[in-house]
């Protein structure tokens, strides 16, 4: 089952990627020890000819041997590329935990100490760059903000500079992805719990946290993404941390490349969509040698003229002339000038662009032990991307909100948020909004989510239990999507508070973090009045005609 990770690093690693004809190269193996003893397993592949040569690094938990033919290839090109298994991991030393020795706390940066070697060695000629995707690319982030004056760039594909926000969005613990992850990779039996006691964002995620630390990152670097990653909101955050609060070498000089993508990039199909011209984005930074080449070797290939932002923006799929489904590209992030556009949750299950007048709450049944099954999303292990919602909108555990058919198309680009007004008889719940794209045939095919535990509403640092009955006001993340909604279409949102095994369910207990097996049935509410009305808040580009407002039909009778 591991072999599964190496290939798919191997997959990140990659992309545009042709091999080189045989040559002579070198290897070189040991033991680097880095500031507190331990040592690690190090490969270093040197080319044929005269020494220094520029130089790539590469730091994998997924086994350096499975990189031989990325070493030997980069070596060919002229690169002395050097390939480390982490900490703990494989040939190395030290305790298998995941991501423990790449930062800079507890006497540990090893990520530093090895390109620190690296400058050292006869065979470097000073310009050092890291390569990377998923766990590979945590690591690069990891590395660039402990800080350093010997990194020359970097490429980063599908990462995360702030885990909890991965592990644990909206407080809510990302149960398939963190357990499977970890069983797949054989990290340490107590690599979990050393997650896991950490459901807040406390000082033990602040203090790894690289969103805290860009000023010390002084690099050019290539960052790529996908809406349908478990890393989506992750890489944009890398992006604009670099290029806006970043080092000298570091402020204006970032590349970003988003697409309709899950854990996985430049491909056609996601889910159960494939999107037009999805693998042929319109730049060549994708491509790790022509970027490497540019800073590691000064060759003027035209690589940093490229825009500095290239994004795919979706639309319907399967229909003639539909809008969107194209690539464009801006000189920042967010691209386009948008305006926060509420569509409101009505009473009796309509979405409108007008707030309710009046409109009694919405209440369903929220039994812990019989949640609501993920479909599709921002998923590893479980089938991601987009797919058909209709098996689960029928179920009286998910409040379901559609649309009037769009007169005209609406072009969605940005980050969306949900304000609700809700209220339970439990002291803590869960409340996960997702909002879809509905076909004319009826499919309707989710396009971002979010989730939140009510202790933490006001805080992810600090829980604050429920008083039932009260109601609250509370905000909702769903991260970033590009889309445009197609004329003939309706939008639809789900109100629920479960998706399992993506999402851990909350017992509804109010008891610490998976202390007991004990769970209760909580009964909640979304409130859809005048003074309390709930809505999602679209980022709609400004020049996207207003929506007109129109009657909308019922979705069906409030349960």
């Amino acid at each position: 089952m591991f072999r599964r990770w190496v290939v798919s690093c191997a997959l990140l690693m990659g992309i545009g990627v042709a091999f080189q004809p045989a040559e002579r190269v070198a290897l070189q193996s040991q033991m680097l020890p880095m500031r507190d003893g331990t040592r690690l397993a190090t490969d270093v592949y040197l080319p044929a000819g005269q020494p220094p040569f520029p130089v790539i690094l590469i730091r994998t938990p997924y086994d350096k041997n499975a990189l031989k033919a990325i070493g030997e290839d980069g070596a060919r090109r002229g690169y002395a590329m050097v390939i480390q298994d982490t900490r703990g991991r494989f040939a190395s030393e030290g305790a298998n935990l995941p991501f423990e020795g790449d930062g800079w706390w507890e006497n540990r940066a090893d990520g530093v100490d090895t390109l620190h070697w690296i400058a050292q060695q006869p065979w470097c000629n000073g310009k050092i760059g890291t390569w990377g995707g998923s766990a590979l690319g945590i690591n690069q982030l990891m590395l660039a903000g402990a800080g350093t004056d010997k990194l020359t760039c970097q490429h980063i594909t599908v990462a995360e500079p702030n885990l909890h926000q991965a592990l644990f969005p909206g407080g809510v613990f990302k149960k398939s992805l963190v357990e499977e992850w970890l069983r797949l990779t054989q990290h340490a039996p107590d690599a979990l719990q050393h997650w896991t006691r950490h459901p807040a964002y406390d000082r033990f995620w602040q203090t790894r946290d690289v969103n805290r630390r860009y000023a010390r990152v002084n690099a050019p670097a290539v960052h790529i993404g996908g809406y349908y990653d478990i890393f989506a909101q992750g890489t944009l955050d890398a992006f604009t941390g670099y290029q806006l609060r970043g080092g000298r070498n570091a402020r204006g000089r970032q590349k970003l490349l988003m697409g309709p993508w899950a854990h996985g990039v430049l491909q056609k199909k996601v889910g159960e969509l494939e999107f037009p011209n999805a693998d042929q984005p319109p730049c060549t930074f994708h491509d790790p040698w022509r970027w490497f080449e540019y800073h590691l070797k000064g060759v003027a290939n035209g690589v940093e003229r490229e825009p500095a932002v290239v994004y795919y923006v979706m639309g319907a799929v399967g229909e003639p002339n539909a809008p969107g489904n194209e690539w464009r590209t801006a000189r920042q992030w967010p691209p386009v000038p948008t305006r926060p556009t509420p569509l409101y949750l009505h009473g009796d299950c309509t979405l409108q662009f007008t707030k309710p007048i009046q409109g009694a709450p919405l209440s369903y049944r929220y039994d812990p032990e019989n949640p609501v099954p993920t479909l599709g999303g921002r998923e590893l292990t479980l089938p991601a991307g987009p797919r058909d919602q209709r098996a689960i909108e029928s179920r009286p555990d998910v409040l379901v909100f559609t649309s009037a058919l769009l007169q005209r198309p609406l072009e969605v680009i940005g980050r969306v948020k949900a304000v609700l007004y809700v209220s339970s008889d439990a002291p803590d719940t869960d409340f996960l909004v997702r909002l879809c794209d509905v076909y004319p045939d009826g499919r309707s095919y989710n396009i971002v989510e979010g989730v939140l535990r009510m202790r933490y509403r006001d805080s992810l640092s600090r829980e604050q239990l429920m008083q039932p009955g009260k109601v609250y006001r509370v905000e909702v993340d769903l991260w970033t999507t590009a889309i445009v909604f197609n004329a003939g279409h309706r939008i639809r949102v789900h109100v629920t508070s479960s998706s399992y095994p993506a999402y851990d369910p909350n017992p509804n207990t109010g008891a610490p973090f998976r202390a007991s097996r004990r769970t209760r049935v909580a009964m909640n509410t979304v409130y859809c009045d005048s003074q309390r009305a709930s809505c999602i808040v679209l980022p709609v580009t400004i020049g996207t005609p207003a929506p007109t407002p129109a009657p909308a039909r019922p979705n069906r009778s409030p349960k």
